[in-house]
């Protein structure tokens, strides 16, 4: 069964970036320590790079992450979702947002869409036997989280505290929910926490 698949990658101090982000900045100022399992992991970490992409169907983003990886410097064929040198077929993928752009430098896999609940619908849709994975912006995979869409919710924690940047919760008051750990894998890089997303009423924090 496809299941919603919330994976990103986090600071010990809950940042999916570091500040001052720009479409030439993407990550922010040290955001480029969250990624260093990536690039400079373990076979470990390839592992469960690779298992991630054998494992998506489709995938949801912001509209944030997507101008900042359709900019000149963003994404090309070695960097990016689905950049693999085996010929895979690059999964579509579902931008959130209320103002489609006229064009798009990656092509026609990006569908954009008005909700996080069409994107998931759609996406499920789109993914056939494989599942769907959230991969950011920070926004985006909370709202998955808040709105009771997400199965499962994936983090790879790197060993840095950046102290300022976009979140992954907010700040302010948010839906609760109750995770289940099913899944750890770690190395110096990262620790790559498997959670599965208790399927209950959630509710509302309270400050």
């Amino acid at each position: 069964m496809t299941e919603v698949v919330v994976d990103i990658s986090v600071s010990l101090d809950g940042y999916v970036t570091g500040p001052n982000v720009s479409l030439d900045n993407g990550l922010g100022d040290g955001g480029e320590a969250l990624h260093e399992w990536v690039f400079h992991g373990t076979a470990e970490d390839r592992n469960v790079l690779d298992e991630a992409f054998a494992a998506t169907g489709s995938v949801i983003q912001g509209r944030n992450l997507f101008d900042i990886i359709d900019a000149p410097q963003g994404w090309n064929d070695e960097m990016g979702y689905g950049a693999k040198p085996t010929g895979e077929v690059n999964p579509p993928i579902f931008v959130v947002t209320h103002s489609a752009p006229e064009k798009t430098r990656l092509g026609d896999r990006f569908r954009f869409v008005g909700s996080v609940e069409d994107a998931v619908t759609q996406a499920r849709e789109a993914a056939g036997d494989k599942d769907v994975y959230v991969m950011g912006g920070g926004q985006i995979c909370h709202q998955v989280l808040a709105a009771g869409l997400a199965d499962v919710l994936r983090l790879h924690v790197a060993p840095v505290v950046l102290g300022d940047g976009t979140r992954l919760f907010p700040a302010d008051a948010a839906p609760t929910y109750s995770l289940d750990l099913i899944g750890l894998v770690s190395t110096p890089a990262a620790q790559h926490l498997t959670y599965r997303v208790k399927k209950e009423k959630v509710s509302w924090a309270t400050s």
